[in-house]
């Protein structure tokens, strides 16, 4: 039996070229749930988008009964479920992402000569996804696989720049942060500010942070409204360095290029 509040199955997918509404408007209200909005509750979910309160207590409903989103029986406020780990999982080993961005790469290596990396988030550091060597003779070589800390360097910081305060406390504040060498940033209200210039600058510059001999620039890539990798620019310090003014509009656009590759 059809809920009269919803349209007809045929006048639902003429309307929208052939997307069934229905579908659409629960994965858009999945796309709602984001690092700087992780919870929501019905009224204010049907309130951001326009929809009945009624349409959008059942497209929850829905949702975790699937396991996508969870509910808070106390405070009836959503989050995102187990599912939506699973399918992220899938999708990163299936290696998706690098393969939707590598033309990204190699467009940046042709524009620089310098290595290009995507790192993706994992844990309180980050791993090497995709890369493409420098073409020079001396030139930085990612291992794709190879972790890499959060804290020190470029690609750190375009990622988690953009995570909670409270979380990036929780990541870097309960021990104390190992210096690699004297660039290393290690108080963590040092690098709360150094994130503060990250997301006012929409890019992060290196200079030896991790390795002294390399420089690196770094712009975050989105997806679905959160951060989801770091596009890089990286190699020695005497030739990154001098390029860097020139490289942060490159690495940006580069970054802006995968986030629509990404759906962000």
């Amino acid at each position: 039996m059809r809920d009269a509040s919803e349209p007809t199955g045929s006048a639902d997918t003429r309307k929208t070229g052939g997307v069934l509404q229905t579908a659409d408007r629960a994965l858009v209200a999945l796309l709602s749930f984001t690092e700087q909005r992780p919870e929501w509750g019905v009224s204010e979910l049907a309130r951001h988008h326009s929809w009945d309160k009624a349409v959008a207590q059942r497209l929850l409903t829905t949702l975790t009964a699937r396991g996508f989103l969870l509910c808070d029986p106390g405070t009836r406020r959503y989050r995102l479920g187990p599912a939506v780990s699973r399918l992220a999982r899938v999708g990163e080993h299936s290696g998706v992402l690098p393969s939707l961005v590598r033309p990204v790469l190699a467009r940046l290596l042709r524009e620089t000569g310098e290595s290009v990396v995507l790192n993706v988030p994992n844990g309180g550091g980050y791993r090497c996804a995709a890369a493409v060597d420098g073409t020079g003779p001396v030139r930085y070589t990612a291992i794709t696989g190879a972790l890499m800390p959060g804290h020190a360097g470029a690609s750190g910081h375009a990622i988690f720049a953009y995570y909670p305060e409270a979380e990036i406390r929780q990541i870097f504040g309960a021990a104390p942060l190992q210096r690699f060498n004297d660039n290393t940033v290690t108080d963590i209200d040092a690098l709360l500010a150094r994130y503060a210039e990250v997301r006012a600058a929409g890019w992060s510059v290196s200079h030896g942070e991790y390795d002294e001999a390399v420089t690196a620039v770094s712009a975050p890539v989105f997806q679905a409204g959160a951060v989801a990798a770091s596009l890089t620019v990286i190699g020695p310090a005497h030739r990154v360095g001098r390029e860097a003014d020139r490289l942060t509009a490159l690495v940006a656009d580069g970054a802006a290029e995968a986030s629509a590759a990404f759906g962000g």
